[in-house]
This record gives C-alpha cells, structure tokens and sequence, in this order.
C-alpha cells in the first residue's frame, strides 16, 4: 500500500492486491467498464475476445485489484499474447476514483508482473473515443503498432506495444 495525494490534497491510501478475474468485486468493476463503453461506443461491441479466468493466472498472466481507503477503485490484467508478449487487457478506473494515479499504478504493478513472467514486450489495443487511456499509455512509453488478430480491421482500434 502506498499514500497518494488526491485531487482535493487529502491523502488516500491506495492499495493493489492480485485477485482473478472471476472474483464478484472484479465482475462488478469489468460490468461497469463494459456499460462505460457501450455508452462511448453507441452501443457497439468492442472486437476483443471474451477473457477467460485462465489466461490471466499463473504462469501466463495475472490480475490486480486497486482499492483506494479499502473500497474498489478499478483492476487490470496482463495475458499471453505469444511466448515474448504480455497483453495489458480490462484496464478500469472507476469514475469516483479517477485523476488518483489509480491507473498509473495498476499499469505499473502490471508492467512488472509480466517482467517477472518473463515477457519482453506488452502490448495493448485501446479505443479511439478513450483519451484518458491513450494518454497513461503514452506517458507510460508505449508506441503505437499496427493491430493484431481482432482488432486489425476495427477502425476504433488503436495499438500499442512497450519493450519491457
């Protein structure tokens, strides 16, 4: 756990733990994601695979949970994209909890999970209506690629890839 300052300079203290993707405050977290983007999106369903609990365990992935003063304030994941690649997937900050570092550190905490799997790269595809996303990722030293599998054809799709 970790103190950080919050927008109204009152100090937080933001913790991060590993959970599954199937834990019931990770389904809320994801749920609330999933309406955020359909209203972003008109309704249109991204073009990313459904996630199975199992490409985020051990030895090929992991899932983190970020609370802020004990309450649920967003999650993210890293998944086997191939042998080298790590997948940052199901980003979340939950409104109430934005502008805290929230994202900054789940993507951090992910960043060294997938080091510590041994993946030299992690790559990512966000979408083209998120600009609080498209700018963590750019500060966080990612450069756009071309998308991969799923996304290749979808023009709301932008990818990005980061040496580790």
């Amino acid at each position: 756990m970790r103190s950080s300052p919050s927008g109204d300079n009152a100090a937080v203290t933001l913790g991060l733990e590993d959970v599954r993707l199937d834990d019931p405050i990770v389904s809320a977290l994801t749920s609330a994601s999933v309406e955020e983007m359909d209203a972003r999106y008109g309704g249109e369903p991204g073009s990313g695979p459904t996630p199975l609990v199992r490409e985020f365990l051990p030895p090929d992935g992991a899932f983190v949970l970020a609370r802020i003063d004990g309450r649920p304030a967003g999650c993210g994941g890293i998944s086997r994209l191939d042998a080298e690649t790590a997948e940052v997937r199901r980003m979340y900050v939950a409104p109430a909890a934005r502008g805290r570092g929230v994202a900054k550190a789940i993507l951090e905490r992910l960043l060294d999970a997938a080091r510590e799997l041994g993946y030299t790269r992690a790559r990512l595809e966000t979408g083209n209506r998120q600009p609080e996303a498209l700018g963590l990722y750019r500060r966080a030293g990612f450069e756009p690629v071309p998308c991969w599998g799923p996304f290749v054809d979808d023009p709301r799709s932008l990818c990005f890839e980061l040496d580790l």
